[in-house]
């Protein structure tokens, strides 16, 4: 974020070198409600703020998102920050604990109802595996770091983004 001197403000450094020399905060909040640039927005930020917390030498992180389409953006909003998690856990040396999503205004769109019937009318198959390679910086990872080993979706469902 940039500050009012001109400075920048790295959240996601911040939150890791928290973890690191203070691992039991309860303080490790990143934010991406910039209340002075929301009137310039053309939509304030749905998933606003997320925290980390570490128990037992595990990371959790749990994230708060305003707006939540359920069927076309959760999803992938839970896998980033799941995601974020296994990395943020790998570069503080802890092990992975929970990742927790809580939603305020959780919606499903009416031209989506046809294709949630659907996703939820489908068996649940065995989860995958995560396995990310190691790197020196949370800021050096690339996709390719990034591997899910026995991952066997179901066929895709399309929908139209609703805006």
């Amino acid at each position: 974020w940039p500050t009012p001197s001109g400075e920048h403000i790295d959240q996601i450094s911040a939150a890791l070198q928290l973890l690191r020399s203070d691992p039991d905060s309860r303080r490790n909040i990143v934010s991406a409600w910039n209340v002075g640039e929301i009137p310039q927005m053309a939509l304030p930020p749905c998933h606003a703020f997320f925290q980390f917390y570490v128990a037992g030498g595990r990371l959790s992180c749990q994230l708060y998102q305003r707006s939540a389409d359920l069927f076309l953006g959760v999803p992938f909003n839970i896998a980033s920050y799941a995601l974020l998690t296994h990395m943020m856990a790998a570069q503080a040396g802890l092990e992975v604990g929970e990742f927790v999503w809580t939603g305020g205004d959780c919606h499903i769109y009416d031209n989506h109802v046809d294709q949630v019937t659907e996703q939820l009318s489908r068996d649940p198959r065995p989860y995958p595996e995560l396995v990310l390679a190691p790197r020196d910086s949370i800021f050096d990872y690339t996709y390719e770091d990034v591997v899910i080993k026995n991952y066997e979706p179901h066929p895709a469902i399309k929908a139209p983004v609703a805006i």
